[in-house]
């Protein structure tokens, strides 16, 4: 079974945990579009959980609000928000989806 969905955002430009930043979790419809699962705002070290305990196996999204955290600091970006898509399997385990996050740049990888 797979467990809930975390995740880690960190400021790439300052080193530093990006805190608030609201995260929410789709699950990809197979007949198109998606239905919300969960919403949360990461936390002091900017991480999250979302989800139920188990996700069924299928297509699912993590939208970060990368604008909003940003204008909060005044400091201009280019990616207002940015959306992860990922697979779960039957048995993919524990997934953890970290972002790195700059004004004009992000990455993204499977972690642990």
């Amino acid at each position: 079974m797979t467990s809930h969905v975390t995740t880690h955002v960190l400021d790439a430009a300052t080193g530093t945990p990006a805190e608030h930043v609201v995260v929410s979790l789709a699950k990809h419809l197979d007949g198109g579009g998606t239905t919300g699962v969960a919403q949360g705002f990461t936390d002091t070290d900017g991480r999250l959980a979302l989800g139920p305990e188990t996700l069924d196996p299928g297509m699912y999204a993590l939208t970060f609000g990368t604008g909003a955290w940003f204008a909060d600091r005044g400091i201009p970006s280019l990616y207002p928000l940015v959306t992860v898509t990922f697979t779960v399997e039957p048995e993919s385990g524990h997934l953890h989806v970290p972002l790195l996050l700059s004004p004009f740049a992000y990455s993204t990888y499977r972690g642990s």
